[in-house]
């Protein structure tokens, strides 16, 4: 296990970068790769491009995918008295909300991160049937301390201002971790030390690292990025649902910690190219590369987005398992990291024999 994967994972994760507010996380991921790369570039809508050409002049293009915003909310109203409500941008279920620690981002970079609290009534003031009751995120506000709108205000919060909820990242047992935003920060860190690794052992086809932005609300980023890089091949890294816990049936696991990348066949949005399928799991039984299947059909990727682009790209999609996902804090393993990165690294020494 790299101690650079370590450091990426808790530096990223810890960023706060909603959907089309990412900036500073693409910020963050570009001073890590800009020195390995033959270019870099960010385009219109926020994605970072990063190419590193192969040996092989005028070569095929595989192009590896990973998402920088996470889920989070944004601000639609200010009370007078001070309060904050919000509406949820990506897949926040409404359970989780109540009493959560909140962690807004001025758009004012010169100004400090504000925090605050989603408030609930307390027990003392609810019947027994408004305790079972599951609140809707629509009647939620956020008390960061102020008494006024204008005191809010003077914070660098305004209508549209985003946040997420706090999720503090810890080293666990063995080689777990928690934390948040690992949807899909871990993808990122793996396109970064695949770029370590390939820049130093260069594959005979180019590849083209596109950290994209809007995953989460439908991978508008992904689209245009495949557009204009318009690859041979795609491979989309995500992070996915490890349900490999007490209330999940194993008929309804897709997949498990600490057995591996999951490979997808199919989910809402792709069902994946067989040419690429096949090869994924020939890479990772040549290699020693431990895997597992993807295996209900649920969600969506870049991937989904990326196949339609133009007359079609081919495109598959790997995962890192992690237990928890689109809820505060989440728990992965960062073997199944390194593993995730062992293969995408011997597909992008190999996808020019698809071709």
């Amino acid at each position: 296990m790299s101690k650079q994967i370590l450091e990426d994972l808790k530096e990223l994760s810890q960023i706060v970068g909603v959907s089309s507010r990412e900036e500073r996380v693409v910020e963050a991921i570009k001073q890590k790769v800009e020195s390995l790369a033959d270019e870099t570039r960010i385009d219109n809508l926020g994605n970072l491009i990063v190419t590193l050409n192969g040996t092989k002049k005028n070569g095929p293009v595989l192009m590896l995918d990973a998402h920088t915003d996470e889920i989070g909310l944004m601000v639609r109203h200010i009370s007078p008295e001070g309060f904050i409500y919000f509406a949820k941008i990506g897949g926040f279920v409404d359970l989780i909300f109540p009493s959560q620690t909140v962690i807004f981002i001025p758009e004012d970079k010169a100004l400090p991160p504000v925090y605050g609290v989603i408030g609930i009534k307390p027990p003392h003031l609810m019947s027994l049937e408004a305790r079972k009751e599951v609140l809707s995120a629509d009647n939620l506000a956020v008390d960061v301390g102020a008494f006024s709108e204008e005191e809010v205000r003077k914070l660098g919060i305004d209508v549209g201002t985003t946040g997420t909820l706090v999720g503090e990242f810890k080293e666990l047992v063995g080689d777990r971790v928690l934390g948040k935003a690992f949807d899909d920060r871990t993808g990122c860190v793996v396109l970064i030390e695949t770029l370590r690794r390939l820049s130093k052992n260069r594959p005979e086809g180019t590849v083209i690292f596109s950290f994209s932005s809007a995953e989460e609300v439908g991978g508008r980023g992904a689209t245009t990025a495949a557009y204009s890089i318009e690859p041979d091949i795609a491979i989309a890294l995500e992070n996915t649902t490890a349900a490999d816990t007490p209330d999940v049936a194993e008929q309804d696991c897709p997949c498990k910690l600490n057995c591996g990348p999951a490979i997808t066949v199919a989910d809402r949005s792709i069902i994946v190219n067989s040419k690429i399928l096949d090869k994924l799991k020939e890479l990772a039984n040549k290699n020693n590369i431990p895997w597992q299947y993807k295996k209900p059909i649920y969600g969506g990727t870049d991937a989904g987005r990326i196949h339609i682009v133009r007359a079609g790209i081919p495109a598959g999609v790997v995962s890192v398992p992690c237990r928890y996902i689109h809820s505060p804090i989440s728990i992965l393993s960062l073997k199944d990291i390194t593993r995730t990165c062992d293969l995408i690294e011997a597909f992008s020494k190999h996808f020019q024999e698809l071709l």
